[in-house]
């Protein structure tokens, strides 16, 4: 039994850019667990929000790579991390997850979604990002995105611009489905100005409005809110989703900020519990943490699986598209593959 890892910077084909930051570079550490001549993988997407680098990652990997010692004994693998850090460094413990589900999954010969028995129904069509930036710039994402049969936009805002920003992308694209993203940057007066041309322009849902620890805030909003509300940055763990229902119409699912595809499954399952919709989400990934996710976007209401799409370099192949449609993985295990 083996866990070993490398570490590649992937780049975005543009600068990506959200209301904290603008990037082009993302680290990212691929894990491999071998055991019984079967391997099996994941993907560390660290995210500064959550208290992660691409330099954590490589500190905290050889602390807890031992605590993956089976690749079937996933509640005691969960419990073993646990026991090491308790707190943080959930990129890593999802690579680690990851990549003994894939394992089980190879031992088993079938997809990862077969072996936990999850939905075979087809996947939510995935929204396309535009990512913030000059207005100009923002519109020529927008209609090239829609010129590609793109069905679903999820625009970034975050700025003094966002009402003009949210008009002209409704002007390039007047046939998507508009979602959009604050990241947490609104204020409350300024969320509330906007909910009327959130509302004029059609949007589908709100995500993350206000900062992420304001739940009282996103309760009053909601209340005027005639489009879902969707929490993201207010969820770090699982045991947060019963304290968001009463802020938030859905939450945002990602494997690298919970833990691992088994503890956002856990998440997805307590959301339904408390009448939440469910969105699939990612970071900046390759196709292998895509494919992690899309293996649970049967049960989900929205996908945001965009990520590998917005490389210049996925070191993965196998992921299908057509626009916005992503098939389910074929194959075993993630069903994806190393260029």
């Amino acid at each position: 039994m083996t866990v070993r890892w490398e570490t590649l910077d992937l780049h975005t084909a543009q600068p990506f850019g959200i209301a904290r930051w603008t990037h082009s570079t993302y680290p990212r550490t691929f894990v491999t667990f071998e055991q019984g001549g079967l391997t099996g993988r994941g993907e560390a997407a660290p995210n500064a929000f959550y208290g992660e680098t691409g330099a954590t990652v490589e500190a905290v990997l050889p602390l807890l790579a031992d605590a993956l010692t089976d690749g079937w004994d996933w509640d005691g693998l969960h419990e073993r991390l646990l026991a090491r850090m308790p707190l943080g460094h959930p990129s890593v413990k999802c690579a680690l997850e990851m990549a003994a589900a894939e394992w089980a999954a190879r031992a088993a010969g079938v997809p990862v979604w077969r072996l936990l028995g999850l939905s075979p129904s087809p996947l939510p069509e995935s929204s396309f990002t535009v990512s913030l930036g000059p207005l100009e710039d923002m519109r020529r994402q927008a209609r090239e995105a829609a010129a590609r049969g793109q069905g679903v936009l999820k625009v970034k805002l975050g700025t003094a611009q966002d009402e003009q920003i949210v008009e002209a992308l409704r002007e390039e694209a007047p046939d998507v489905a508009l979602r959009v993203d604050a990241n947490a940057a609104w204020t409350r007066p300024q969320a509330k100005r906007l909910l009327a041309v959130l509302a004029v322009a059609r949007v589908e849902l709100v995500e993350q409005p206000l900062a992420a620890g304001d739940l009282e805030g996103h309760a009053e909003l909601r209340r005027l809110a005639r489009v879902p509300l969707v929490a993201d940055e207010s969820l770090h763990h699982v045991s947060d989703v019963p304290a968001l229902a009463e802020a938030f119409d859905g939450v945002n699912l990602k494997l690298a900020k919970l833990g691992g595809p088994l503890q956002a499954l856990r998440a997805l399952r307590l959301a339904r519990a408390h009448r939440m919709q469910v969105m699939i989400g990612c970071m900046i990934e390759s196709s292998l943490g895509i494919a992690a996710a899309a293996h649970l976007a049967g049960l989900c209401d929205w996908a945001d699986l965009d990520g590998a799409l917005l490389l210049a370099d996925d070191p993965f192949t196998g992921l299908s598209w057509t626009a916005g449609r992503l098939e389910r993985p074929a194959g075993t295990g993630w069903g994806v593959e190393r260029r």
